[in-house]
């Protein structure tokens, strides 16, 4: 198995786990709603969840280049116009990406010394800024690469 495969296995753990998790204490805590045993921090445990779900998600559709598309308009232009066309839009993937992240590091730096953390876990969410950091460091070079390929899809 090569670092790829392993990545790729990795990503599938972590965020198939994470949704998991997400799933399970959301049911977990509607079942205690129901017995009148409610399980406190359910919500922030899910929002945590969610986010490795969907960093790991991410990650994998764009590295696999999986993503949905309707693909009506790009099959009837012709080859050369494709490519322009494919271009322009890895260009907005990553200016969307770019703006994502420079306001995510803004953010990050901004509120890097505060003391923020959730309500009643006290989950910090330092380390969750940081887990978005690097899931759109690693989309823009997912993106970047494409772009920069001979054949962009």
């Amino acid at each position: 198995m090569n670092t790829r495969e392993a990545l790729h296995r990795v990503l599938v753990w972590v965020a198939g786990g994470a949704l998991l998790v997400a799933m399970t204490t959301d049911t977990l805590a509607m079942l205690g709603r129901h017995l009148r045993i409610p399980l406190l921090g359910s919500i922030e445990i899910v929002q945590a969840a969610v986010l490795l779900a969907a960093s790991g998600s991410l990650l994998l559709a764009t590295a696999l280049d999986a993503h949905a598309r309707v693909h009506l308009l790009q099959r009837r232009l012709a080859p050369g116009a494709r490519l322009g066309f494919e271009r322009f839009s890895l260009l907005a993937a990553i200016g969307l990406v770019l703006a994502l992240l420079a306001g995510s590091l803004w953010i990050t730096i901004d509120l890097w010394h505060g003391h923020e953390e959730s309500e009643l876990l006290r989950i910090p969410w330092k380390p969750l800024r940081v887990i978005v950091l690097l899931l759109l460091s690693g989309l823009l070079g997912i993106l970047l690469r494409r772009l920069f390929a001979r054949n962009p899809s």
